[in-house]
């Protein structure tokens, strides 16, 4: 593509729609014109996006009358059932962070490290996984391309800013001892693990474990790979931590595992036990690189490895992670 798009970023005024306009600050993406919108009480407010002062428009059902290429939404589900149709249908392309069209198979699901051919055929909505999906599909493509995936386990140890403003607040107030209500948890989570993200349903997984469950199976394309997860909320703020067992199809040696992950895209791998080093949630906060470490063998099942890997869950779990999107969409948009 040789002009610059028009954007617009949907939600412009959350935790994750700032961390939208960083990301894109950040990476220098090209842009023509730039629109920010949110709902009707965020509407009016100034954002200063690259030295200009931007009114955050409100979102409406003629927002996408004016000529726009792509709109990064994250203003939840309800608002994007409502409005990414609306978008696609005047010729947006829509990268959704919502959990809304993940599991709609005329939608593709991308992780741009993992499955970036997938954007080829959208149909004007490309979703963007769940966080700790994100992190756990990078750390896992590579091994499921060179050994085969046969089982994997979830254990998630996931940061505050999963739940937003009021779940960062739960966890301040509660350090503080305040007395405060509490606005996102059924209990509180400082100095706590909660094993509750999200609704329980009704096979007794939470809605964050199936979302996990079934967003391996579409983007890694196979769903005979055995899944199973617990998510837990943790008193930390940014950046979820997760340790993955894996149960390959073919054996392998530990050290090709680690030169194999050292090679692969967008992974840093930490790994030094004997000098304390491995992944950190204080470390990986405000990067966009998902983080290995504690690689070894599961000696209690052939072809077994346990990892332990951390990612920014509001930038490569989220923001990043759509930006990236986008960055691919730049090359099919129409000149």
């Amino acid at each position: 593509m040789n002009r610059k798009p028009n954007i617009a970023v949907v939600g412009a005024t959350g935790v994750v729609g700032s961390t939208f306009l960083k990301v894109l600050e950040e990476r220098d993406f090209p842009y023509e014109n730039i629109y920010f919108m949110a709902s009707k009480k965020s509407a009016g407010k100034v954002i200063n996006f690259r030295g200009k002062d931007v009114v955050v428009e409100e979102l409406t059902e003629h927002s996408f009358d004016k000529p726009i290429d792509i709109a990064l939404f994250s203003a939840g589900g309800g608002t994007s059932e409502k409005f990414a149709p609306i978008a696609a249908a005047h010729g947006v392309t829509v990268v959704d962070n919502s959990s809304q069209w993940r599991m709609d198979e005329n939608v593709p699901l991308v992780v741009p490290e993992v499955n970036p051919q997938d954007i080829s055929w959208n149909k004007g909505i490309i979703a963007n996984p769940n966080c700790s999906t994100i992190q756990a599909m990078v750390a896992l493509k590579p091994i499921q391309d060179k050994y085969g995936l046969k089982r994997v386990i979830y254990s998630t140890y996931q940061a505050v800013s999963g739940s937003g403003v009021k779940g960062i607040n739960d966890l301040k107030n509660g350090l503080e001892g305040n007395g405060a209500e509490l606005q996102a948890y059924a209990h509180p989570i400082a100095g706590n693990c909660l094993p509750h993200i999200d609704v329980f349903t009704d096979n007794g997984y939470t809605k964050e474990e199936m979302k996990m469950i079934n967003e391996t199976h579409k983007i890694l394309g196979d769903d005979n790979i055995k899944v199973t997860a617990t998510t837990v909320r943790v008193p930390v703020f940014d950046s979820h931590s997760e340790s993955i067992n894996i149960e390959t199809e073919k054996p392998f040696e530990l050290e090709d595992i680690v030169e194999l992950f050292k090679n692969s895209p967008g992974i840093i791998v930490q790994d030094d036990p004997a000098n304390n080093v491995y992944p950190l949630a204080l470390n990986a906060a405000g990067t966009d690189e998902v983080y290995i470490g504690r690689i070894r063998r599961d000696f209690s099942i052939d072809n077994g490895l346990n990892i332990w890997v951390v990612a920014d869950n509001i930038r490569k779990g989220a923001a990043t992670n759509a930006v990236q999107i986008a960055e691919k969409l730049l090359t099919q948009l129409p000149d």
